[in-house]
């Protein structure tokens, strides 16, 4: 018989969770991830559609809806005895009423240091502490090198980093990709410090003239059409097509984010 444990999520709820969970569901692509490189693999009974890596526990495992649309029916059907979800990416709504029915830990992330502090407790909360140390002090160690070589080069880079089109919807500054860009020694062209995902008109990315403008291959999934219709409007900019996972994903994609990001740096 499992013991019971009280945790703490990022939301700073404290939750009574089965120990070590054995049926777990997690309701996060980068999080889902993380599991199976912590070295969870029967662990995990079910996951979202768009749980896509690895790809063998993508096409193996339980699909129980998308982030924001999560099938009910489907969770029960599946007894977890922990659900890992996620603040922003899933609907407010469908979480309170999984909380009423399961341990439901949920993660809050806006920063570098938030994603790394989710990786220990997580690895805490599966009995993965070593494993999850181990993660997190990589991740540690590429990003202060990154920042260590980018702090020597030109610091006028102003970036547009878009995430959706008709109508346009940026990243702004309240985000981890603002974060990601910030630590990669990119100034954010979006100002307003409480607007998280913007919308922004033409008018408005022509007048912002940004050095650079990235199109994220997610959610939106922009294509070299894209660019000449962006450049129509913003001459002078530069605009490519960037990765968003490792722009956006923070467990242990961001293992592969800061080589990215050296590459794409490069390139420019």
């Amino acid at each position: 018989m499992q013991q019971l444990k009280i945790i703490t999520d990022q939301m700073e709820r404290q939750i009574e969770v089965p120990f070590p969970p054995k049926r777990i569901i997690s309701l996060v692509p980068s999080q889902t991830e993380l599991l199976y490189d912590l070295g969870l693999h029967d662990e995990v009974v079910g996951q979202t559609l768009f749980c896509v890596h690895p790809n063998e526990m993508h096409n193996s495992k339980p699909r129980i809806g998308g982030t924001k649309k999560l099938q009910m029916d489907k969770i029960a059907a599946l007894e977890p005895d922990l659900i890992i979800g996620n603040k922003e990416e899933n609907e407010q709504s469908q979480i309170e009423e999984l909380m009423k029915l399961y341990p439901v830990w949920m993660s809050d992330i806006k920063s570098l240091d938030d994603s790394i502090d989710m990786i220990e407790r997580i690895g805490d909360l599966i009995t993965r502490n070593i494993e999850a140390m181990n993660i997190s002090q990589k991740i540690r160690n590429d990003f202060n090198e990154l920042m260590s070589i980018n702090k020597q080069l030109s610091t006028n880079r102003s970036v547009l980093y878009l995430i959706w089109r008709k109508p346009w919807m940026a990243a702004g500054r309240d985000t981890f990709i603002n974060d990601m860009l910030q630590r990669s020694c990119f100034e954010n062209s979006i100002s307003s410090p409480v607007a998280r995902y913007p919308e922004i008109s033409n008018d408005e990315i022509r007048n912002m003239k940004p050095n650079y403008i990235f199109l994220s291959s997610e959610p939106y999934p922009f294509k070299d059409e894209h660019i000449s219709e962006l450049q129509a409007i913003s001459p002078s900019s530069k605009i490519l097509l960037v990765d968003g996972e490792m722009f956006s994903w923070y467990g242990s994609r961001l293992l592969k984010s800061a080589s990215y990001f050296k590459e794409l740096f490069n390139s420019l």
